[in-house]
């Protein structure tokens, strides 16, 4: 579970034109929205002006389940900011429409992660103006 030490500003996403529809949706909205393309299907993330599929510029948002499994994770004893607390769990999750997003857990200690968890989204307000998606343990 990420903690902040509270000593040191937190980073902040990167928000640009590419990926300010996807942080707009979720701050708006409180549910994880991905791109889908309209000619072929693929969902993609993060963010991108392109398919990385069939190289189509015809994307639209739509909203995902939010429900998942830890497809893999990481566990961090030396932090990579001085904003986080040790040690903490990153997580790759893929969620049910096959689409992998790297986040944190919010309510287990790190060594409680493993392969194949269900999880499920939930949107944390970290910043006035923007929200983190991270994850939650879920029954199956």
């Amino acid at each position: 579970m990420v903690q902040y030490t509270g000593k040191f500003p937190i980073p902040r996403p990167d928000v640009n034109e590419d990926t300010i529809e996807y942080w707009q949706l979720l701050q708006e909205t409180k549910q994880l929205h991905v791109q889908k393309c309209k000619n072929c299907g693929t969902y993609s993330h993060p963010p991108r002006p392109i398919c990385h599929h069939c190289r189509q510029y015809q994307l639209e948002w739509v909203p995902m389940s939010g429900k998942g499994t830890v497809y893999s994770y990481v566990i961090y004893h030396r932090s990579v900011h001085p904003g986080f607390e040790v040690p903490y769990e990153v997580v790759l999750v893929e969620l049910e429409e096959g689409v992998r997003i790297i986040s944190n857990m919010v309510d287990c200690e790190p060594d409680e992660v493993y392969i194949g968890m269900p999880v499920e989204v939930v949107v944390d307000q970290v910043f006035e103006d923007i929200a983190l998606p991270k994850f939650k343990r879920r029954e199956q």
